[in-house]
């Protein structure tokens, strides 16, 4: 890895918080660490780390509202949770409150730090000035991360809005989830990673875009091929 990325890792079992420090430490990165809620809040809100690695199961405060208020002041810190309540209702609030992505306890190494390269290859693309409309309803600005839906005011999370490009940017075809992960997500084809991440980003969409979401319009489920955006 050519850049130095600063990690922050907030972990309160020091077994697995010094194993990850050591881990990142070999790979290049330069990394800070928290044991509690409290410290991982008041480091992550900074803005010093280019991702934040977030356990959920923390004392003093949770992962979860760490990640919604590192989200409320700023939409494009990338994050990963790290956790071991792995059923869907936990895994839905984590991607809800605007993680990048999760990765379930007890994890395989090689893939967290692929999910970790990939999360941090797209953030540094960034993201291109433009528009996109739905019918006469719905218009997105891409680069300020918002946008309207009739009189109410839409806001964006960075992999939100990636996705609305990348879907935007094939609007001819059914964009399958593997390659939403290839290209959105970042993950190589073939790594086997099981996760609901691209099911779970689809479904806050359609809370933001459709007048109903059980039966979307603009963000449709092509059977058995993947997701179009449609103009309406």
């Amino acid at each position: 890895m050519h850049t130095k990325f600063s990690l922050l890792i907030v972990e309160d079992e020091p077994a697995i918080r010094t194993g990850l420090e050591d881990l990142f430490v070999y790979h290049g990165y330069a990394v800070d660490s928290a044991a509690d809620g409290h410290a991982g809040l008041r480091k992550a809100l900074t803005g010093r780390f280019d991702l934040i690695l977030l356990d959920v199961m923390l004392p003093g405060v949770n992962g979860f509202d760490i990640c919604e208020r590192i989200r409320a002041a700023d939409r494009e810190q990338p994050i990963i949770m790290l956790t071991a309540k792995t059923a869907d209702e936990d895994i839905v609030q984590g991607l809800r409150l605007g993680a990048d992505d999760y990765v379930g306890k007890p994890f395989s190494v090689t893939q967290l730090v692929a999910r970790v390269e990939a999360v941090l290859r797209r953030a540094r693309l960034g993201i291109d000035r433009e528009r996109i409309a739905l019918g006469e309803e719905v218009e997105i600005d891409v680069r300020n991360l918002a946008g309207r839906r009739g009189t109410e005011t839409i806001a964006f999370t960075r992999r939100e809005m990636e996705v609305l490009q990348y879907l935007g940017a094939n609007p001819d075809r059914a964009v399958s989830r593997e390659e939403l992960l290839n290209k959105v997500w970042g993950y190589a084809r073939g790594l086997g990673i099981e996760t609901r991440t691209v099911d779970i980003h689809i479904a806050k969409l359609r809370r933001k875009l459709e007048p109903d979401p059980a039966q979307p319009r603009y963000l449709v489920t092509v059977r058995g091929a993947g997701y179009r955006l449609l103009s309406g």
